[in-house]
């Protein structure tokens, strides 16, 4: 971004070299005039005939329009040493736009070996005659540490007296330290201030910025059609980030009507510039169909050419592709390659989605230690699917010495987070008075909040709870409901509860057609126990119901275990 800014920044100079007041007055002979008209009319050959004798007398003002000329090879031949050297001319007699533009070669290596310190010292030297290029450009110096102490403070003065003069880089760079905090009080209503007068004028960067703080409401009242305003007009000049931003926009709803449709076509111009977010973006969108056509092949080229550039949740992403063979063959080793990329950036996801590899041996080698080192590294980040994994580990006694009371400390960090699994097992724990004391109420709760968000296993603990009536009231007619909410998500256990329950008359009406059903749905599933109470209840059936209990048990499976009843 410093480059580009940077040579905005020389353009800018171009015009102000050519056309302010204070270089209008050492123009004021008439040969210079017309020097000035041949320029701006592109009569580059006699801009050169009119200043060479100029040149060559040592006007200063002549001296470093001849040098713009090498530097850009307008009527020229483009020579960079050519122009430094004119530069040098015309800044030894001090003409700050020549100064400026000494320190601009210098600190590119254009032309003269690159030197922050030299390039320090000639803007220092524009900036005191009030040069504001020069100010601004000592102040990126400042803030970056090159040819001087790096000095927040310091870079904050010289911004500012560049942006009082109205420039509009400098009023963006006074912005970006306001928001920032540095060498100034944090204060997003002044970073808004400075970055509108910088966007009024068409830059780019505060217009993306102001974009960013009217959606946030920092500084400014939140407004997310404000964002989008400026996030347009810095897109339509061609500006990544502001068009990744704006997709945002259209992707969320936000501002604007929903529309994947404009979301992918400013994704598609942001990602084809190479802007990291956009291309991951983008890949999303492919891999979800959202206003491109479904494709995961293409999903995995973006988020490929995203991770390239060290985006981690695109690493991440890129991974899971891998490891569930969309869009690539499936390769374990792929996956683990990528997700290794993004745990070592310290992605949460990615430690977690590793440590399950290391765990299971698939992609790496089966290493329990392993996986509990990633496990605990994304734990202590919060992430709750590795809270609850780093509690399996210890209530396995997996790479860590068995411990159900640290199982029973993850798991409940987990659950309190609203992670089903871990609800479900810490309320195992209660229930056994594992780690815990035996608790049957708080057992029941648990299962109960996973039950809710449809978890199977909890749905069939809690109807467990519910025919004995231990922690809630006994209530058999709800032990079938849980079970059959179970059942209807295929898990063979709860399968084989419904048909005991049928089989019983326990809960509801007894019937043995259905019984048998779901004893061969269970026993279809590998549950032994089912085998056996199929073969009970069909003494106490006729041919023709276990017919028909065949036929239910097939139409059962093919609707996937749905409305089976």
């Amino acid at each position: 971004m410093w480059q580009f800014l940077k040579w905005i920044l020389l353009s800018h100079l171009l015009v102000f070299t050519l056309s302010s007041q204070a270089m209008a007055d050492k123009l004021s002979d008439a040969k210079l005039l017309d020097a000035k008209r041949a320029y701006f009319t592109g009569d580059f050959e006699k801009t050169d005939k009119i200043i060479r004798h100029m040149v060559k007398q040592g006007n200063a003002a002549a001296q470093n329009i001849l040098g713009v000329m090498y530097f850009n090879g307008q009527g020229v031949e483009q020579d960079l040493q050519e122009a430094a050297r004119l530069y040098l001319l015309s800044a030894t007699q001090g003409n700050a736009v020549a100064q400026n533009n000494l320190g601009l070669l210098y600190e590119d290596g254009q032309g003269v070996i690159q030197d922050y310190q030299k390039a320090a010292k000639w803007y220092q030297l524009a900036a005191e005659q009030g040069h504001a290029f020069a100010q601004n450009n000592l102040g990126l110096l400042y803030k970056r540490g090159k040819g001087v102490e790096q000095d927040y403070q310091e870079a904050g003065k010289l911004y500012r007296l560049a942006a009082e003069q109205g420039n509009a880089n400098a009023q963006y760079n006074l912005g970006l330290q306001h928001s920032r905090g540095q060498g100034v009080s944090q204060d997003y209503y002044q970073a808004a201030k400075w970055y509108r007068l910088s966007a009024e004028q068409g830059n780019v960067f505060a217009q993306n910025n102001l974009g960013l703080l009217n959606s946030n409401g920092q500084g400014v009242m939140q407004n997310y059609q404000e964002a989008v305003r400026w996030y347009r007009l810095a897109a339509e000049q061609g500006y990544a980030l502001a068009q990744n931003n704006l997709s945002i926009m259209y992707w969320r709803g936000k501002g604007v009507t929903l529309d994947y449709d404009e979301a992918a076509r400013w994704f598609k111009l942001a990602s084809g510039q190479g802007n990291a977010d956009a291309q991951y973006n983008l890949g999303v969108l492919y891999r979800l169909g959202q206003g491109v056509t479904q494709n995961h092949q293409e999903a995995a080229r973006l988020y490929r050419l995203a991770a390239t550039h060290g985006k981690v949740i695109a690493q991440n992403n890129l991974g899971l592709l891998y490891e569930d063979g969309q869009g690539v063959i499936q390769d374990y080793q792929e996956a683990a390659k990528w997700y290794q990329l993004a745990a070592e950036q310290g992605y949460a996801f990615s430690q977690n989605n590793l440590g399950l590899l290391y765990r299971r041996g698939t992609g790496v080698e089966q290493d329990y230690q392993e996986a509990e080192k990633l496990y605990r590294l994304a734990a202590e980040q919060h992430n709750a699917n590795a809270e609850y994994n780093l509690g399996l580990l210890y209530r396995h006694g997996q790479g860590v010495k068995q411990d159900f009371s640290e199982a029973a400390k993850w798991y409940r960090l987990s659950a309190e987070q609203g992670y089903a699994l871990a609800q479900n097992n810490l309320g195992l724990l209660h229930a056994n008075g594992q780690g815990v004391v035996q608790n049957y109420q708080e057992a029941a709760k648990w299962h109960q909040m996973a039950a809710e968000k449809g978890n199977s296993l909890a749905q069939y603990n809690l109807g467990l709870m519910f025919f004995d009536g231990k922690g809630v009231t006994q209530n058999h007619e709800e032990a079938a409901r849980l079970y059959r909410l179970a059942a209807e998500q295929g898990l063979p256990s709860a399968q084989y509860a419904l048909g005991w329950m049928y089989a019983n008359g326990k809960g509801v009406e007894q019937d043995h057609v259905r019984a048998h059903m779901r004893f061969s749905l269970a026993a279809n599933k590998g549950n032994n126990n089912a085998k056996k109470w199929r073969v009970s209840i069909s003494k106490k059936m006729t041919p023709e119901q276990i017919t028909q209990a065949r036929n239910l048990t097939t139409e059962c499976e093919e609707r996937s275990y749905k409305n089976c009843d």
